[in-house]
């Protein structure tokens, strides 16, 4: 059975500021084989790399994403508070994403955010844009930007993060639903990774820290591990493949 994928969430976040250029290098130095990212969309509908919806906690400003324009966006600064005003990094576009990924030949696990949902344009767009990529699938918390992202285009991965409303024993009745991706706290169990071989759909699961016993012999059902640690993880499948 092939070794899951190690992800980099938001890149390399434990060594480098969340969803910057420079995570995800870091992440291409320690051996990931994909990179976790997030999607939000600007007012003047350009898709950017960022997690939260208030641009407050990466640039210290309390703007919403989807109020300010690209332009806007590109006059701040993304980094760490007390030094993102020296070292702080450009948030970077999915353009600028792409140009880089096609000199980093990386898997991408894409997570469309809020400002996808009801937002059809943009999201054909994403999918168009990153359709010559190798390795790319698509994840998100809300079933109809899933959906939607299935209309467009029926041949890419979706994946649903699992939340708990999550019926997993439904799953086969989730036809635009490839894949679950799942914090392993609450979801690395029996029943559930069960019921994914079931309904035939693949399993990530996320805040992977290394320390888990369960890397060295993972459940048939997984296929990636989401990480802040991508190097550590990866150390622990090469030492085990090793043996």
């Amino acid at each position: 059975m092939p070794r899951p994928l190690v992800f980099a969430h938001r890149g390399a976040s434990a060594c480098e500021m969340e969803n910057t250029l420079n995570a995800f290098k870091k992440a291409v130095e320690l051996n990931a084989d994909g990179i976790e990212l997030d999607l939000q969309i600007t007012r003047d509908d350009v898709p950017v790399v960022t997690h939260d919806l208030d641009l407050r906690r990466v640039t210290g400003r309390r703007r919403l994403v989807t109020n300010v324009s690209l332009a806007e966006i590109k006059r701040l600064r993304v980094g760490r508070p007390f030094t993102r005003r020296y070292s702080g990094q450009e948030m970077l576009t999915l353009d600028e994403l792409i140009a880089w990924v096609e000199k980093n030949p990386i898997a991408l696990n894409i997570e469309l955010k809020e400002s996808f949902i009801d937002n059809p344009f943009v999201l054909e767009i994403v999918i168009n844009k990153c359709a010559h990529l190798p390795n790319v699938h698509y994840s998100s918390f809300f079933l109809e930007v899933l959906e939607q992202a299935k209309k467009i285009n029926k041949h890419i991965e979706t994946a649903l993060i699992a939340t708990r409303k999550l019926n997993w024993h439904q799953l086969k009745n989730l036809p635009y639903i490839d894949a679950i991706h799942a914090n392993k706290t609450w979801y690395y169990k029996s029943e559930y990774l069960d019921a994914c071989v079931i309904a035939k759909k693949k399993c990530r699961f996320y805040n992977i820290t290394g320390d888990e016993e369960y890397l060295k012999n993972p459940h048939k059902a997984v296929v990636g591990w989401i990480t802040d640690f991508p190097g550590r993880v990866r150390r622990i499948q090469k030492k085990d493949a090793d043996h």
